[in-house]
């Protein structure tokens, strides 16, 4: 699923205009039809009685949807109070005949609006900024918009609706601009529902978005047809940035498939297929007492399709792996030179490094020894903190190679410390730096795949791409947030590469399916119960 900014859909929408078969007043108009449709689909309750509606008008064209809102709820039978933030004489040629045609029916009263609740009102319409926030709010509409900054669980979110974000949220990013430290006192409203138009936008599911959003609802306004080109042939830059759905991520797996190259099979394999052709993945485990991580990470290759897993383990350790593994198996493995042994074997094809190693020379010096090939290597945890104090070192190593980060934003931190910067500062304009932004710049460091882990999981390439896979509004599980979670990723990521996905592709399914064990299970999760939940989730996904 698309995930735009907001300059690509001003392109698209100015496309459709320049074709001549839209104009900007009939898209407006759409727009406002659209939010009413989507209030009432919501509570349906309000469709069958009319009551009393605030509405919040700004300076342009997000304001020109309100007043088409209005004017559909006044004729509906709602009494409607509508305020203008802005000069009514320098309204956008749109917005300014939608002011008109209100005007036909009702006033517009002086901003801002009186009590901080709006006087109980059964509905009330953010229509202020929209898409075309640009820097923070200032003055009396910040203190408007903090005053509809309510704590979770306040019943004026079922009231509020905002039209494509709420006011002062940055829709490029997720941030709200120029925020207050406390998170209640963000000058942003908290909606209940967000209506937006086409396709949700990248900030609707990054940082703050989903939190200040409540519910959003995606409304056509008919302009699909003008993503490609513009009439004169210009080409509109085309999305970059994906939500990451089922569709995306189970359609190989539902076949059976393996993305290896065909191999020879012995005749009595059913399809000419056998367990290599499903690859090898290899985790390295720490030393004793510190190979769980790696056991869970083995465990997740195994249960997402990899044809066989080992563990290379310290001569210590051997025991204590062996006696806790059945199917996936054990090999010994004494330092570097023990892992460029057991790497002798050429039907390993995937390695997953990092966890419970420790951040000793000696996991920079595994790491080393994994990356030397053309092996596929998922870097995650320790593999990655250890080089903090040289992370060009790993840099260097991972160019051009078929390399997964799975860091943290602690991790991330560690290995991009100046990007890291940039996105924990407060935005103080929009567009703002976004983790979208990070992953992307990251990537193009490192020559590789870099997945940045959290309810806003991100994922880009060293060649621009960059995908999303959201764990909120009806994704939302907050148990994922549970010791060993990231191990069992890190497998799951490191079995699809085993079977010949290229790293994105595994990134991203490896992400979804994670999230999608934690949602069929449920609170009370822990990390060894997401192998466990995978086969659940694959039957339900047909595969």
């Amino acid at each position: 699923m698309e995930l735009l900014t907001a300059a690509q859909m001003r392109a698209i929408e100015q496309a459709a205009i320049d074709s001549g078969e839209v104009t900007g007043l009939e898209l407006m108009e759409r727009a406002g039809r659209g939010v009413v449709e989507a209030i009432f689909e919501w509570r349906p309750e309000l469709a069958a009685s009319p009551g009393r509606a605030v509405v919040l008008c700004g300076p342009g064209n997000n304001g020109g949807d309100g007043f088409v809102v209005a004017r559909l709820l006044h004729g509906q039978g709602w009494e409607i109070e509508l305020f203008l933030y802005g000069v009514e004489a320098k309204l956008p040629p749109d917005a300014a005949e939608n002011c008109r045609r209100w005007r036909e029916v009702g006033d517009i009263a002086k901003f801002p609006p009186l009590g901080p609740k709006a006087d109980h009102a059964n509905l009330i319409i953010d229509a202020i900024l929209g898409s075309g926030l640009s820097r923070p709010t200032e003055g009396a509409l910040a203190e408007v918009l903090r005053s509809y900054s309510v704590k979770a669980g306040d019943d004026t979110a079922s009231a509020f609706v905002s039209i494509d974000a709420p006011s002062g949220l940055c829709l490029d990013s997720g941030a709200v601009l120029g925020a207050d430290e406390r998170e209640w006192k963000k000058p942003s409203p908290r909606a209940g529902l967000t209506v937006t138009f086409d396709s949700l936008k990248v900030g609707h599911v990054l940082r703050d978005g989903p939190d200040r959003c409540g519910a959003v609802v995606v409304k056509p306004l008919g302009v699909r047809r003008w993503r490609e080109l513009r009439p004169d042939g210009r080409s509109i830059r085309r999305a970059d940035t994906y939500l990451v759905t089922n569709s995306d991520t189970v359609e190989d797996l539902r076949r059976g498939g393996s993305m290896m190259p065909s191999t020879p099979a012995p005749v009595w394999c059913k399809d000419g297929l056998h367990k290599f052709s499903y690859g090898h993945c290899l985790a390295i485990s720490g030393g004793v007492g510190r190979g769980g991580a790696a056991r869970l990470a083995a465990r997740g290759a195994l249960r997402i399709g990899a044809g066989l897993v080992s563990v290379a383990a310290p001569p210590s350790a051997l025991i204590e792996n062996a006696s806790q593994l059945n199917a996936i198996m054990i090999a010994r493995m004494d330092g570097a030179d023990g892992l460029t042994d057991v790497l002798k074997d050429e039907r390993i094809n995937a390695i997953v490094i990092g966890p419970g190693l420790g951040t000793t020379e000696a996991t920079r010096e595994l790491v080393c020894v994994a990356l030397a090939g053309d092996r596929a290597v998922v870097l995650d945890a320790d593999a990655l903190s250890a080089f903090a104090d040289g992370p060009e070192e790993l840099l260097a190593l991972t160019r051009g190679k078929k390399a997964v980060f799975t860091p943290h934003m602690g991790e991330f931190a560690r290995l991009f410390p100046d990007i890291a910067e940039t996105l924990s500062k407060t935005p103080t304009d929009g567009p703002a730096f976004s983790k979208v932004d990070a992953a992307r710049e990251a990537a193009t460091r490192a020559g590789c795949t870099v997945l940045i882990k959290g309810p806003d999981t991100v994922i880009g390439d060293q060649n621009g791409g960059a995908s999303v896979v959201s764990a909120a509004y009806e994704r939302s599980c907050p148990w994922l947030g549970t010791a060993g979670s990231g191990d069992v990723l890190a497998g799951f990521i490191g079995g699809l590469l085993a079977r010949g996905y290229p790293p994105k592709s595994a990134a991203e399914t490896g992400a979804w399916l994670h999230q999608e064990c934690a949602r069929e299970f449920g609170p009370g999760l822990i990390a060894e119960d997401l192998p466990e939940t995978l086969p659940k989730v694959f039957r339900k996904q047909g595969a």
